[in-house]
């Protein structure tokens, strides 16, 4: 039951990540493709975590928070960016 599941998970977490995508190419301002990468680096973490916890390993956590750092500090610049022009100060 467990295995149908995780499938079905995979498979929603994946659709999520195709619509991100089309989201972020064809997003008519760019807060909305902002915000559409934002998603997506949340939806990659919720993938990386899923198959940690499918298989079982541990190295997966440690990847998903890595992922969630390199995000917050993607968007923070990308929002910097955006507000100022000029990411440094």
């Amino acid at each position: 039951m467990i295995a149908y599941a995780g499938t079905a998970a995979l498979a929603m977490l994946i659709l999520a990540q195709i619509l991100n995508l089309v989201r972020m190419v064809r997003g008519p301002s760019v807060p909305d493709r902002i915000l559409s990468l934002d998603t997506m680096y949340i939806n990659t973490i919720s993938l990386v975590v899923l198959i940690g916890v499918l298989r079982g390993g541990t190295a997966f956590f440690e990847a998903s928070l890595v992922i969630a750092l390199i995000g917050f500090v993607a968007t923070v610049g990308f929002t910097k960016f955006l507000l100022r022009g000029d990411i440094i100060e």
